[in-house]
């Protein structure tokens, strides 16, 4: 077993890191959509993203959550390179199932993270390529490297990679011909999310301009991540040639690398990307501020040319205020609790929620068991209460007939939880810092109770208000629903 010690990962993963240098290029977004396809072909990692995973409802959540935990996995510090794996290794041991067609899956499947790991490095190697900047021998060989060193990190030895890059290219070949398939998962991110991504947190509040942007670039986002892919995987999942896509997709990838070396340093980092489009996540916003300003005038010129849409006045006042909650909770049930997008509520959906507050609050073991045990309690609450045929999982109509009489055990607990981890000094009451880790914006004064921070009981109350239904909060909303 060829394990990797603390000192090894640090010389690997230090300032002359090839991939921590490419990673925080924006233009790694390009590598990591086409290694994500070639991921979701394969049988157990597809099965994984259908049943679990938000990517397709909260795709920039899920790009946020990746750009994260892979920097902390690149950190030169060990501690924070282990408590990132550690939290990693916690997350995926919790999803696992079985597929359409009855085959058993694990996010711990050794195959499937080296997997990961194989098509993030030939992405790399690709965008690399595409962009102008091919590598040379001893580079490409430095990053496969540090490939193997951060699956080590994952498994304890990378000994499902190869361990030369000669032998790569041949398991990646074998990979593609023999192993991979034309998942539902491919088909869903290829066609369903490039065409209905939902806006971006910086355009949500525009969504004339975004409906208008979409969809020009939906259709071409599909297109440049198809041509980018390999001939032999196009062929055996059946993806179309697109006429002009070859073209397309090298315009893209060149523009993009000619951006990471003309645009002053910091404008094309992920970072400074990133926070373009989620204000909430900073770091490097400020070269951004003038486009954000425009695409608030943009808006406000569409609004200004675009038809109010008509009003259909069908129905009396009061049939209206009677369909006033159904549609409420029907929202809600949309927005916030069916986290997976598959149209019903069950574990996977809450085990997101738990997922995402623990991410991003960085819980440790203790605070995370705790808090995935206070959602499982939840869970077992609304099947009691609104599971009527017993299927396992509740649907839009069972939870909107039924949101006025949630069960509220479980969310207390939950909140009690909640507040605990968020509380981090221990005085029982949520300081503007705390509150800005959790919600990530500032800190609201429109708190029930008067005083310096959030006291457990007011915290508790909105929360529980919030995930039954019967109040609307900016913050929980953000932090649950944020796409």
């Amino acid at each position: 077993m060829s394990q990797t010690t603390a000192a090894e990962a640090v010389d690997v993963f230090g300032p002359d890191s090839v991939l921590r240098r490419l990673v925080n290029e924006a233009r790694w977004g390009l590598a990591v959509t086409r290694a994500t396809v070639l991921e979701a072909a394969h049988p157990q990692i597809g099965a994984a993203l259908m049943e679990n995973s938000t990517f397709v409802t909260h795709p920039w959540r899920r790009l946020r959550n990746t750009l994260v935990s892979t920097q902390r996995m690149l950190d030169p510090d060990p501690r924070v390179r282990d408590r990132e794996a550690a939290r990693l290794n916690r997350l995926h041991a919790r999803i696992s199932g079985t597929d359409p067609r009855g085959r058993g899956y694990d996010a711990t499947d050794a195959e499937a993270r080296a997997w990961v790991v194989a098509t993030l490095f030939e992405s790399t190697v690709t965008m690399c390529r595409l962009s102008g900047e091919s590598l040379d021998g001893p580079t490409m060989e430095r990053l496969y490297g540090e490939c193997r060193t951060f699956l080590a990190l994952l498994e304890g030895d990378a000994d499902r990679l190869p361990a030369t890059l000669t032998e790569f290219w041949a398991y990646y070949d074998d990979m593609i011909e023999h192993r991979l398939e034309n998942t539902e998962a491919v088909r869903v991110i290829l066609f369903r999310l490039f065409a209905n991504v939902p806006a971006p947190p910086v355009l949500r509040g525009q969504p004339v301009v975004w409906a208008a942007g979409r969809a020009m670039a939906g259709p071409v986002a599909a297109a440049v991540t198809i041509a980018s892919l390999p001939e032999s995987f196009c062929r055996r999942v059946g993806l179309p040639d697109l006429p002009g896509a070859g073209v397309l997709m090298h315009g893209a990838y060149l523009a993009a690398g000619a951006a990471a070396r003309l645009l002053p340093e910091g404008w094309f980092q992920a970072g400074s990307v990133l926070s373009l489009l989620d204000p909430a996540h900073g770091g490097g916003a400020a070269p951004w501020e003038a486009v954000r300003r425009q695409a608030g005038r943009a808006a406000a010129l569409l609004r200004l040319i675009t038809p109010a849409p008509d009003r259909h006045d069908d129905h009396d006042d009061h049939d209206e205020h009677d369909d006033d909650a159904t549609r409420s909770a029907d929202r809600f049930f949309a927005e916030v609790l069916d986290q997976t997008g598959n149209g019903h509520l069950d574990w996977p959906d809450l085990a997101a929620m738990a997922r995402e507050i623990a991410t991003r609050l960085d819980l440790g073991e203790h605070d995370e068991e705790r808090l995935y045990t206070a959602y499982a309690a939840w869970w077992r609450e609304l099947q009691s209460a609104l599971d009527g045929d017993g299927d396992g999982r509740v649907t839009r109509q069972e939870y909107a007939a039924s949101a006025a009489a949630l069960p509220s055990s479980g969310l207390i607990k939950i909140a009690d939880v909640l507040f605990d981890v968020t509380d981090t000094d221990d005085d029982e009451e949520i300081d503007a810092i705390e509150y800005q880790n959790l919600f990530r914006t500032a800190f609201h004064r429109d708190l029930a109770d008067s005083g310096a921070g959030y006291s457990r009981s007011a915290f508790v109350r909105q929360f529980v208000s919030f995930m039954s239904g019967r109040q609307h909060s900016t913050a929980y909303h953000m932090l649950l629903s944020q796409a």
